[in-house]
C-alpha cells in the first residue's frame, strides 16, 4: 500500500477528504484533512433525485482543489467514493464523467451496504471494542445501519433516511407528522432480533450533537472521539434540539450554525431510534466511511481487522516519537514485572497492568519534543494521538502517570480537574504512579538488557544485581510513595 493516501468521500451534504500516512506495516496518522458543504444534493429530492446544475458545479470545484491540495503532499494513491446521492441520481454518469475526463479522477458510487460496512468496520476496528452495538450513521440522503460486536460486523442496512431529504420532503412544510410517519415506516426494515445496547453514532449530525453536549456537561477531555454519554442526556437533548424556535435557541444549545438548518431533521431521526430500541449506552465516533475506505485496503489482507492485542495509535507514538525503543521495551517490560510483584500489596486490580504497561512504553515520547519538558510533552502527545481503541477514562489514565513519573505523585489539582475520568479511589492512581516511577528509577543506568532480578517479600521490594547500581540507588531514594511501609532493598 501506498505510503500517502487520500480518501474523498462524496456525500449528500459535504464532500470531505483525509490524507494518511503511514508510519509502519498498520500504523498510520492523519496528515491533511479538508471539507466542503457543496450540498450536492440540494433540490434533487424536489426532482425525482435529479442532482442539479448548480450543486454539481459546487461539487466539480470543490474536487478540483482537493487534488491540488493532494498533489502538495505528493499522495500516491487515491480513493475517492460517493454515496446517498449519487446512487439515487438518474443523471449521475454526467457527473462521474465529467469528473473523470477533466479531472483524472475515478468516483467508485457505493451501495448504500457497503457505505454501512466501511462506516462499521471503522468504528469496529478504531473504537473500544464493543458487544451488541448498533452503528448509525446519518447523512443528508440516507441513514447506514450494522450491528457490532467485538470486531465482527453483520447485518447492514442503508435506509432512505437523511437529514437533506427530510428537510426538502417534510420539514420545508412543516410537516412533522409526516416526517414522524415516514421515518417510523422506514425503520420497521431494522431486524427485529437484534437486541443492541449501545448506539455508536457515526457522521456529521451526530457529531453536531456530541459536542454540543460535550461543551455543555463540561467534560474535562476535548476529544470527541470515544465520547460517551448515557441515554437520559441523550434523550433528554434530542427533546430540547426538536423543541429550539429558532436559530438563537439552537446557538444556546452549542449547534453550529452551518447545522441550523438540518440538525432537526437528524434529532427526530434518532429520536425514532431511541424509541423504537432499547439503547444503554451512546458512543460517538470520530472516525467513518472515509477510515472504512482506507481499513479496507490497509488490512485487505487480514479480513479488515488489526492483528490481535494490536493499537495503531500505540504503534503510531511509537514511531514517530520514541527514538530508544530498546529502552522503551525495557520499562514496558520491568513495569509489568513490579506490577505483578507489588499488586496485591498495593490492593490494585488486574486490568489496570495493561495501562502502566503502555504508560511505561510511551512515556520517552515527550523527550523527542524537548528533554527537559520530556513528561508535560508526553502527557499532551497521548491525550492527543492516542486517538484509537480506548476510552477517555484509559486515556487519561494512561496520560496522567506519564506525566507525573520519575519523581512526584499525581498533585491534588490534576484529580480534582479530571475526576469525571480517573479511577474514583485515588490509590490506585498513587499506587500505579509510584510503580512507574519506580520501573523508570530502576532503569537509571539504561542497562541494553534488564540486568537484576526482584523478588517481594512483606513489603520489601529486593533488587538483587552483581552491580552497585549507585545511581539507580539514589533515584529510588528520590520517588514520593504513598505506603509509607513500603521499601526498596539493593542486594548487591
Amino acid at each position: 500500500m501506498a505510503k500517502r493516501v487520500a480518501i474523498i468521500d462524496i456525500g449528500s451534504n459535504s464532500v470531505r477528504m483525509v490524507v494518511y500516512e503511514k508510519t509502519s506495516r498498520y500504523a498510520f496518522h492523519l496528515l491533511h484533512e479538508e471539507k466542503s458543504k457543496v450540498r450536492i444534493s440540494q433540490d434533487a429530492y424536489k426532482h425525482n433525485g435529479e442532482l442539479q446544475t448548480l450543486p454539481m458545479q459546487r461539487t466539480f470545484d470543490a474536487l478540483h482543489d482537493f487534488l491540488q491540495i493532494t498533489d502538495s503532499f505528493k499522495v500516491r494513491k487515491i480513493l475517492c467514493v460517493a454515496t446517498s446521492a449519487l446512487r439515487d441520481a438518474p443523471n449521475k454518469q454526467e457527473f462521474i464523467q465529467k469528473v473523470r475526463h477533466k479531472l483524472k479522477l475515478n468516483i467508485k458510487v457505493i451501495s448504500g451496504e457497503k457505505e454501512a460496512y466501511f462506516g462499521a468496520i471503522a468504528c469496529a476496528n478504531l473504537l473500544p471494542q464493543q458487544k451488541a452495538a448498533l452503528s448509525i450513521d446519518i447523512g443528508g440522503g440516507s441513514t447506514e445501519f450494522a450491528f457490532i460486536d467485538t470486531k465482527n460486523v453483520s447485518n447492514t442496512l442503508s435506509l432512505k433516511l437523511g437529514t437533506v431529504r427530510l428537510k426538502e420532503l417534510f420539514f420545508d412544510k412543516n410537516d412533522l407528522e409526516g416526517a414522524i410517519q415516514y421515518i417510523d415506516t422506514e425503520l420497521t426494515k431494522l431486524p427485529e432480533t437484534l437486541q443492541p445496547t449501545t448506539l455508536i453514532g457515526i457522521g456529521g449530525t451526530f457529531r453536531a450533537i456530541s459536542n454540543a453536549l460535550l461543551k455543555e456537561t463540561l467534560h474535562p477531555l476535548n476529544k470527541l472521539h470515544a465520547f460517551s454519554y448515557s441515554n437520559t442526556l441523550f434523550k433528554d437533548y434530542l427533546k430540547r434540539i426538536l423543541k429550539a424556535k429558532n436559530e438563537n435557541d439552537l446557538e444556546k444549545l452549542f449547534i453550529k450554525s452551518n447545522r441550523f438548518d438540518v440538525i432537526k431533521p437528524g434529532a427526530l431521526i434518532l429520536q425514532r431510534v431511541m424509541k423504537k430500541i432499547q439503547i444503554e449506552k451512546i458512543i460517538t465516533s470520530g472516525v467513518g466511511v472515509r477510515e472504512g475506505v482506507y481499513l479496507s485496503d490497509l488490512l485487505r489482507n487480514s479480513k479488515d481487522k488489526f492483528p490481535a492485542n494490536y493499537n495503531t495509535s500505540v504503534r503510531y507514538i511509537l514511531d514517530s516519537y520514541v527514538l530508544d525503543k530498546a529502552f522503551s521495551n525495557n520499562l514496558a517490560s520491568l513495569s509489568k514485572k513490579v506490577f505483578d510483584l507489588t499488586a496485591d500489596y498495593f490492593g490494585i486490580e488486574q486490568k489496570y497492568k495493561k495501562f502502566l504497561s503502555i504508560a511505561a512504553k510511551l512515556y520517552p515520547a515527550g523527550s523527542s519534543v524537548h528533554f527537559y519538558s520530556q513528561n508535560k510533552h508526553t502527557y499532551y502527545i497521548i491525550q492527543s494521538a492516542l486517538e484509537y481503541g480506548f476510552e477517555h477514562e484509559e486515556i487519561m489514565l494512561i496520560s496522567t502517570l506519564t506525566k507525573y513519573s520519575k519523581n512526584k505523585l499525581p498533585s491534588d489539582t490534576h484529580l480534582q480537574l479530571y475526576a469525571k475520568l480517573l479511577p474514583k479511589n485515588v490509590h490506585i492512581i498513587h499506587a500505579l504512579s509510584y510503580m512507574l516511577s519506580l520501573s523508570i528509577a530502576l532503569l537509571s543506568h539504561r542497562p541494553r538488557n534488564i540486568d537484576f532480578e526482584m523478588n517481594f517479600i512483606k513489603g520489601e521490594l529486593i533488587i538483587h544485581s552483581k552491580k552497585k547500581l549507585y545511581i539507580t540507588q539514589n533515584a529510588v531514594e528520590k520517588l514520593e510513595c504513598q505506603d509509607q511501609h513500603f521499601r526498596v532493598v539493593f542486594n548487591s
